[in-house]
């Protein structure tokens, strides 16, 4: 498959800076930028990326929710008022919600209706064209599924209601006693995300999960330098260094100091590209 080089928008990926209490360079406008500048088909990757705004918006509507409208997301207000009433321009995915929803007929029975959105989200990203985003959503339900698993077994509740797909790593979980769930040789992670939920400590727990996959980033794209699968893992980066500023703002800026930090030294950037120590240590 023919890969497009963005060598100016790579190189030019740490020329975001950290204010006292946010980015100067917002994820909407990163979004944007790549948005301008970024062929169409691969452009459309990155919107995969921010469709939970939209299911978070779409959501809202239906159930009435007076929450803020999330901006991240694809389609405006009237867009998905209007798909509400006559679908036709959303993913397929997002149709079939709709239809369940107004007619009452859950997809997935027992499921909330945005565990059920969700699923069927994960369902229409899974047969993404590209290779880095397949793999990192499959890792990323898996993580979800089997943090789960864990939280269910140690709070001994009854836990189908609450997993998302049916793959294999579902399954074992569902049937396995182990510590592991017998996931050793399926889920490379899993050792390390045991001893991530071990830990009793709520925030450094999160932090560590923020890492895992910050980690599975950068193992994935080892050998892209400057394709499209770069700006994809920086954009997932940039959504979780923004979600610690807006929780934790300490964290939040270490998280942004590690994103910067692995850039330049992925890269030999021209001068004017690097930050500097003053900048570091606001």
């Amino acid at each position: 498959m023919f890969e497009r080089n963005y060598y100016y928008l790579v190189a030019g990926l740490p020329d975001i800076i950290l204010d006292q209490k946010k980015l100067t360079f917002s994820t909407d406008e990163f979004k944007e930028e790549l948005r301008y500048h970024l062929h169409p088909d691969d452009y459309r990757f990155v919107e995969m990326l921010f469709l939970p705004a939209d299911n978070r918006n779409l959501l809202n509507l239906l159930l009435k929710n007076p929450q803020p409208f999330d901006e991240l997301g694809k389609y405006s207000p009237e867009e998905l008022e209007q798909e509400i009433k006559d679908p036709g321009i959303t993913p397929q995915y997002m149709q079939k919600f709709i239809v369940a929803f107004k007619t009452e007929t859950p997809v997935f029975e027992e499921l909330s209706w945005e565990d059920q959105l969700t699923w069927l989200y994960y369902g229409y990203v899974k047969d993404c064209s590209n290779e880095f985003l397949r793999d990192w959503f499959e890792f990323d339900l898996n993580l979800k599924n089997i943090v789960a698993g864990i939280n269910i077994r140690k709070h001994k509740i009854k836990g189908e209601k609450y997993f998302i797909g049916d793959n294999n790593i579902v399954q074992a979980i569902k049937k396995s006693s182990l510590r592991d769930f017998g996931l050793g040789n399926d889920f490379e992670y899993m050792e390390k995300l045991v001893n991530i939920q071990e830990n009793d400590n709520l925030l450094e727990r999160e932090i560590a999960m923020d890492l895992l996959r910050w980690d599975f980033i950068d193992e994935h794209n080892t050998f892209n330098y400057f394709t499209v699968e770069v700006l994809l893992g920086f954009v997932i980066k940039l959504q979780m260094v923004q979600r610690w500023l807006e929780m934790d703002l300490e964290t939040g800026k270490q998280m942004f100091r590690k994103l910067v930090d692995d850039l330049e030294k992925s890269y030999e950037f021209p001068g004017e590209f690097i930050i500097s120590d003053a900048r570091r240590n606001r």
